[in-house]
């Protein structure tokens, strides 16, 4: 793998500055961010309220502190809009998100929103080693979720050349990847593993191939996957970390030189470690559940956002930006599968619209052909327990799952009575996987 590391001149200058003058930045951003909630968004203000507070509270970054969290469930309740502080005139695009009812988690920009967003993208595929002049391979997918355009238009705003291919057919992938040359991939870390197996069915050595670096993320992946990519690849293989309700992806991202974590921009976005069961603040370098407030949204700015991954924050190394440890694992029982988020209490509701299927259910994860797999394990209603309308209920969850949360997943429809009984909470989740 050659050296892929920015030359200093190329940073944005807000890169390398010192800490003080990143605070100093991060603190006028963040007043104007909470003046700018409670004048234009309502539930935000009946919160602030509620807690005794007020913008003006906000004289040091620490206060932040001070002010309620937002959970994903302000946004459920407020669907669609009204977590927007701008006049709907303003709005420019609107992104979405599965949520854990069947209703969508939506996000509102501006179109500064979106120029903001182009620029963080742009600055994390700079950091990975992307260079104006480079092609970029796209195969994140396209649509309400953020992932493809948001590697888009940051590709294009550095100078790249975009293929935008977005995800699936993966014969098609290793064809473009072969005849168009791509120096850059984007993708989830489990689907480049399937490309990678592509690559070796159509006897292709994937080391031959002209990709330099990767920038993966939407999902949970280990360093035993980063190098399996790098070696299987001779590539550099880059940790992209975002969240749709907070930007979408280029919320941080890996200094290629340095490959220790993603560093935070944190120009645009304030992070926090927390306690996941008190609330309370943690000093860095300690682990807890990460919160991001937004410091430039105009059309959604988000407040103290629990996003439910753990990780800790650590002084920056090759950037002046703190770095945020890998992802260790949520704090709830959402699944990332593929991308997209996957909850529970989703299928359960739509077992719910199955007359044959009783609502005792598992989810099984586990891997097939090398990517997260998941598969409903579900009771049958005794009245229904016949092959053929075992058969139907599978086929109609799996169309029901696939129309409603997007994603394909296996069914397994049991005998009554198979799927464990717990006298306390529900055990919904059953991880098959090896640990990497």
């Amino acid at each position: 793998m050659r050296d892929l590391a920015p030359a200093n001149h190329d940073l944005d200058r807000i890169e390398t500055a010192s800490r003080d003058e990143i605070a100093a930045l991060q603190l006028a951003r963040l007043q104007l961010t909470l003046r700018r909630v409670y004048d234009n968004v309502p539930h935000t203000r009946r919160k602030f309220d509620a807690a005794g507070v007020h913008p003006d509270d906000c004289r040091t970054l620490a206060d932040l502190a001070k002010f309620p969290f937002t959970a994903k469930s302000d946004l459920r309740d407020t669907y669609p809009f009204g977590m927007v502080a701008v006049p709907h005139d303003r709005i420019a695009r609107l992104h979405a998100s599965s949520g854990t009812t069947g209703k969508p988690t939506v996000v509102a920009y501006t179109q500064a929103d979106i120029d903001v967003w182009a620029a963080v993208m742009a600055r994390s595929i700079r950091a990975a080693g992307g260079k104006r002049g480079m092609k970029v391979h796209i195969a994140f997918g396209y649509g309400l979720f953020t992932g493809g355009l948001g590697a888009h238009y940051g590709a294009e705003r550095l100078g790249c050349a975009v293929i935008p291919v977005s995800g699936g057919m993966t014969e098609r992938q290793v064809q473009f990847i072969h005849d168009f040359k791509p120096e850059i991939v984007m993708a989830t870390p489990s689907y480049t593993l399937a490309i990678l197996d592509e690559f070796r069915r159509a006897n292709l050595d994937p080391r031959d191939c002209s990709l330099e670096v990767g920038l993966f993320g939407a999902e949970p992946w280990t360093n035993a996957m980063r190098a399996e990519i790098e070696q299987s690849f001779d590539m550099h293989a880059i940790d992209l970390y975002g969240l749709s309700e907070v930007v979408g992806p280029g919320v941080s991202c890996e200094c290629v030189e340095t490959k220790d974590g993603p560093h935070v921009w944190e120009d645009h976005f304030y992070p926090e470690i927390i306690d996941p069961e008190t609330g309370a603040v943690l000093p860095d370098g300690s682990p807890g559940e990460l919160v991001f407030t937004s410091l430039t949204k105009e059309a959604m700015p988000i407040i103290r956002y629990r996003t439910r991954d753990l990780s800790r924050l650590l002084p920056g190394t090759a950037r002046s930006m703190r770095r945020m440890e890998r992802i260790a694992g949520r704090s709830d029982d959402m699944i990332i599968l593929r991308g997209v988020n996957l909850f529970p209490s989703q299928i359960e509701a739509l077992i719910l619209k199955c007359p044959g299927l009783t609502p005792h259910f598992q989810l099984e994860l586990h891997r097939r052909e090398r990517m997260d797999a998941v598969t409903v394990v579900v009771e049958a209603r005794p009245t229904a327990a016949g092959e053929a309308e075992r058969e139907m209920s599978a086929f109609e969850l799996k169309h029901h799952i696939k129309s409603v949360v997007g994603v394909t997943v296996g069914v397994r429809v049991a005998d009554p009575g198979a799927v464990e009984r717990s006298q306390g909470k529900a055990r919904r989740i059953v991880d098959l996987r090896r640990s990497a």
